[in-house]
């Protein structure tokens, strides 16, 4: 084992502040079970912070399964289907709304286009797996009228991560086994400037299928319109 455990000791005293920072009854809620109203599915970038993005304080809020490139699906010999982690909320928890999470710069996607337009895998083969499911996504988003081929890679990368997540959305609500009562909004979280100038918003891109900001921005409180915004409409 390595000898310097500098990392651990951070986890442990990170972990100290933690417990005293929390009151006493702060798992008194949840104790007997958990009825999260939301499952947020993230990429698991480490600049993503799944909790803190919405203001969550309390435990059992929100659902937080992750994994490179916030993408709602695995492969099960071939066919692809929903991942346990959003479905587990769903069907054993009550909760009743997905949101997809997706982040502006993302190394997955980023990946799954160079390999999508003849670059190599990145590896290791745990990486690759899920980099080649996002590939046909690219792919499809490339053939779209959607994606401006001809920008730089920093744009098309951006774009493409807006593009995976409405495609990720699409994919849960085409699914049987996410019942048609649960809603589905596809976010990018924002902490490069890319959408404007608010660093950590999420901007809300799609709202059960629905993709234009201004339609989505007529089914919001009008303190929340600048919070829609697109790349891609």
């Amino acid at each position: 084992m390595c000898a310097d455990h500098d990392t651990l000791e951070n986890l442990l005293a990170g972990n100290e502040r933690h417990v005293e920072s929390l009151p006493e009854d702060y798992f008194a809620d949840v104790q007997d079970g958990q009825h999260p109203d939301v499952v947020a599915i993230c990429c698991s970038d480490s600049r993503v912070p799944q909790e803190r993005m919405w203001g969550v304080d309390a435990p059992g809020t929100v659902f937080t399964p992750s994994n490179i490139g916030n993408q709602v699906w695995d492969d099960d010999e071939g066919d692809r289907i929903v991942d346990g982690g959003v479905l587990y909320p769903i069907h054993h928890a009550d909760t009743e709304a997905v949101a997809v999470v997706g982040h502006t710069g993302c190394g997955a996607v980023t990946a799954a286009y160079q390999l999508a337009t003849g670059g190599d895998q990145p590896g290791p083969r745990g990486v690759d797996k899920w980099v080649e499911l996002l590939v046909p996504v690219v792919e499809e988003a490339l053939e779209s009228d959607l994606i401006d081929a001809d920008a730089d890679d920093e744009t098309v990368i951006n774009q493409l991560v807006e593009y995976n997540v409405d495609a990720q959305a699409r994919f849960l609500r085409e699914s049987d086994d996410v019942p048609e009562d649960v809603a589905v909004y596809g976010f990018v979280y924002d902490f490069q400037g890319v959408y404007g100038n608010e660093h950590g918003r999420t901007y809300l891109v799609n709202v059960d299928g629905e993709t234009r900001p201004d339609e989505i921005a007529d089914l919001l409180p009008d303190e929340y319109e600048t919070t829609t915004d697109s790349l891609l409409y």
